[in-house]
């Protein structure tokens, strides 16, 4: 039984409806590992709750004629499963294989012989070298969700053997043959339909992919699968589309995600690629809804610093001011003109930010008087990190272009300013920035998925997520697949890199 958490990237669309990834995934034979853990302890309950239906019949047993016999109460007391696999068949799909199973029952026996000759008592019956064989099909459903079914399941009993206890035992033990035969039919025609059922139970897990994931009161994003699921001998590759929108309003960007591949990476479970195109479409969203804009004033200015935003300051520089606006506070309006563009390169994501920066004069009846507006090009850089589910970061400014687009003071030099106007994209506009990333954007997940040991690698045109999982309230424990590397605080471990932000 294939683990449901790795089913929920997979899904299947038609060619041409299929377009480029914002997102891809790929799922590792250890994630495939760890995933076989949660689908033995699964299939093993499953396996226990098998309801063996009461039989009898009539045998002609030497010396004694017919015999009437019934098993009643029949029921599992253990089940194991030492031997399983799961692979994967390129091009097809995924295989669970079992061996050596093992299953032991209890039950009840009544008989009757030579017409009035009554007998009954109780009998053990063991189930050895059971093997399992089962395929698993992957479809997709109107909302973008995966859905499973049971392509094929094949079972074969080894052996089967009972042995009756109470009573005349060692006499019913010579006929135990006929009834070992009828148990193991019985077996074999309830384990296939378990295993279907056990897989089509995975369904209503599998809902909980979170395919369409609100980032905030502006934007979502949309992880619902591209195109089919590219499957190795060695690995699964899946495509989603990992795009933002508004809420409410799925309005493409003017631009489209290119293609990428993930380099040849298996020493984690999953493997989530983040590209340029997913940022950059963060960006065009909040860039859409207006919210690329904030006002800086003094008082958002640190108290030690000697600079401030007051005709005090500025008219050291555009002497025009002093003279015109003696002892007044200084208001700047920031804001972006254009939608911010990450770019990405090994180790390092700078976005550039288009913009304009006014200035104005708060006057003693509140009222503003301009003063200039200059044109801004902001390079930044940022940290990104996994923080729970989510990719987080923060950001600095790198460097800082301005460009006179009108004066209201008369002529002045430009690059003057440079000083003050970095002082305040690093104290006002900077913090609020990052009090923003800190709150990121969910990666997709299904319910009770955990990130582990995630990592982060910065490489041409996306960003790299290894990672291992862990599910809360899983049979299977993490420590059991993992590496030797694992962290004590696995579970809440980051790695900080050269990232880029999400917004401004």
């Amino acid at each position: 039984m294939f683990p449901w958490w790795l089913l929920g990237f997979l899904a299947l669309c038609p060619a041409s409806l299929c377009t480029n990834p914002g997102i891809t995934g790929r799922i590792t034979q250890n994630g495939l590992e760890y995933g076989r853990q949660i689908g033995m302890a699964v299939l093993q309950q499953k396996l226990k709750s098998i309801k063996i239906p009461d039989m009898s019949g009539k045998e002609k047993v030497s010396p004694i004629g017919k015999v009437q016999y019934s098993l009643t109460e029949m029921q599992i007391v253990s089940v194991s499963l030492p031997k399983s696999a799961v692979g994967l068949s390129p091009g097809t799909g995924v295989v669970l294989s079992i061996g050596n199973a093992y299953i032991s029952i209890k039950g009840n026996w009544r008989v009757k012989y030579l017409r009035i000759v009554k007998d009954h008592g109780s009998f053990d019956l063991s189930v050895s070298d059971l093997t399992i064989s089962a395929g698993i099909g992957v479809s997709r459903d109107e909302t973008g969700r995966p859905t499973v079914s049971s392509a094929s399941c094949s079972t074969s009993i080894g052996g089967v053997r009972i042995k009756f206890h109470g009573g005349a035992s060692w006499l019913y033990n010579l006929f135990s043959k006929f009834i070992e035969k009828a148990l193991r039919k019985a077996l074999s025609d309830k384990i296939c339909p378990l295993v279907s059922d056990a897989i089509g139970g995975l369904n209503p897990h599998l809902k909980t992919l979170n395919v369409l994931a609100k980032v905030d009161r502006y934007a979502e994003v949309e992880y619902s699968l591209v195109s089919p699921p590219v499957i190795t001998k060695n690995y699964i590759d899946l495509d989603l589309k990992g795009e933002f929108y508004n809420i409410g309003q799925h309005r493409e960007p003017p631009f489209t995600a290119p293609p990428f591949s993930l380099p040849e990476q298996a020493s984690s479970m999953l493997y989530i690629g983040v590209s340029e195109f997913t940022l950059n479409s963060a960006g065009f969203v909040y860039y859409s809804a207006g919210v690329l804009n904030t006002n800086v004033t003094d008082d958002m200015i640190p108290k030690s610093s000697p600079l401030r935003l007051n005709t005090q300051t500025f008219g050291v520089f555009i002497p025009q001011i002093a003279q015109s606006y003696p002892n007044m506070s200084v208001k700047l309006i920031v804001q972006a003109t254009q939608q911010p563009h990450a770019t990405m390169q090994p180790s390092n994501v700078t976005v550039e930010v288009m913009g304009s920066i006014a200035a104005y004069v708060i006057k003693p009846d509140s009222t503003l008087a301009p003063l200039f507006v200059l044109g801004m090009k902001a390079s930044t850089s940022a940290n990104l990190l996994i923080s729970g589910k989510k990719l987080v970061g923060s950001v600095t400014l790198n460097g800082l272009v301005l460009s006179l687009q009108k004066s209201y003071v008369g002529p002045f030099q430009i690059q003057s300013l440079q000083t003050v106007l970095q002082l305040a994209l690093k104290s006002a506009v900077l913090p609020k920035v990052n009090e923003l990333l800190k709150e990121g954007f969910p990666l997709p997940t299904i319910d009770k998925m955990n990130l582990v040991n995630a990592q982060i690698q910065i490489l041409k045109d996306y960003v790299l997520i290894g990672t291992d999982v862990a599910f809360t309230g899983s049979p299977a424990r993490y420590s059991d697949t993992a590496k030797a590397r694992v962290h004590p605080d696995a579970a809440l471990r980051v790695v900080r890199l050269r990232g880029t932000p999400l917004k401004l």
